[in-house]
């Protein structure tokens, strides 16, 4: 079996960037609702992240959820840890957990 390219190209980002959000649009112009949700959620933070537009690509977009074996774009990752989507990034934030996940990483924002 050969190694998928999109796979191995979104590895390395993932490698790269403490915090990258796959994302409809970029981090100053998000394409979708909840794609700016997330946005807003890390802003709000604080927490310097990395936003990959999978609408420029294609292969991108469909390679990302065969990545994580996650449906839906928005997806985050931290220290090359797939935390889920919109909803479960909004539902740590409310709980805490996405602060404490954060710190626990050693990622600052700018409530610390």
């Amino acid at each position: 079996m050969t190694e998928n390219p999109v796979h191995k190209r979104i590895q390395q980002e993932i490698d790269d960037n403490p915090v990258i959000l796959y994302m409809k649009g970029t981090p100053v112009f998000p394409q979708c609702g909840f794609s700016a949700a997330c946005v807003q959620v890390l802003n709000h933070l604080g927490i310097k992240f990395r936003g990959v537009d999978v609408l420029q690509d294609p292969s991108l977009r469909d390679g990302i959820k065969t990545f994580s074996d996650w449906p839906t774009i928005p997806q985050l990752y931290v220290k090359g840890e797939f935390v889920g989507g919109c909803d479960i990034l909004r539902e740590m934030f409310d709980t805490g957990e996405l602060q404490t996940l954060f710190q626990g990483h050693g990622i600052k924002g700018n409530e610390e």
